[in-house]
């Protein structure tokens, strides 16, 4: 994916949308507010703000599984650093790249449940069956005894209840979770900027100082960065 701004035209930047691809709009008055406030991570190791992400995961969720998706902000300022859109994307796929991944340990460890579930259960079931049987035995001929064998044939079939809940229902929804991450952690990202601040608006929004100019800075240090003894 190639990241591509137009010289003649400083009202939009970042990637090229393909005609195909469903187009997420977000509106914000700095790139900040699309961020945690308290993480102190690195830009493109920051998280999202738990809105934004709301935001930009539930209109996902309404558009068709599987439509391309693509994602412009809205921004009320002016064209900042030349790289703050590729800082951008390269930050909102980071963080869907892990959280598709977070969501697929949280299927391997339900999975891993399951199969413990189902091991007790089957242990469980067998053994209320054969406790039943052999109390109707004992109990020939009574209505205990064939009570008995109801109630324990019941109760070790309720005892699978768990391992069936986990491998019908419970995996599904967070298999489509990590499918939907996978599709915003490749979507296209792009920047449309308004005039509504003035030209230096972006000195107050993130990143404040751009990654590659401020290693190029730290380079350009001469000398020793320890005090010395």
């Amino acid at each position: 994916m190639t990241s591509t701004s137009s010289a003649d035209d400083k009202s939009v930047a970042g990637d090229s949308i393909p005609p195909k691809c469903v187009v997420i709009e977000v509106h914000v008055g700095e790139l900040k507010q699309l961020f945690d406030a308290i993480d102190p991570s690195p830009f493109r190791d920051r998280d999202l703000d738990p809105k934004a992400e709301e935001f930009i995961v539930g209109w996902a969720k309404d558009l068709p599984r599987e439509a391309p998706l693509a994602l412009v902000v809205n921004l009320d300022r002016e064209a900042g650093l030349p790289d703050e859109a590729v800082v951008l994307r390269d930050a909102i796929h980071e963080f869907f790249r892990h959280r598709a991944e977070t969501q697929r340990q949280r299927l391997r460890e339900l999975f891993r449940v399951g199969r413990t579930s189902l091991m007790i259960g089957l242990v469980a079931l067998a053994a209320a069956i054969a406790l039943g049987d052999f109390l109707a035995t004992l109990l020939r001929g009574s209505r205990i005894g064939e009570i008995a064998r109801e109630s324990l044939t019941i109760g070790g079939w309720v005892s699978m209840w768990r391992p069936l809940e986990v491998f019908l229902y419970d995996w599904w929804p967070i298999r489509n979770e990590a499918r939907l991450s996978d599709r915003l952690a490749v979507m296209p990202i792009r920047i449309k900027y308004a005039n509504a601040i003035g030209p230096d608006a972006w000195r107050a929004d993130w990143p404040a100082v751009s990654p590659i100019g401020q290693r190029r800075t730290i380079e350009a240090q001469p000398g020793p960065l320890n005090r010395a003894s």
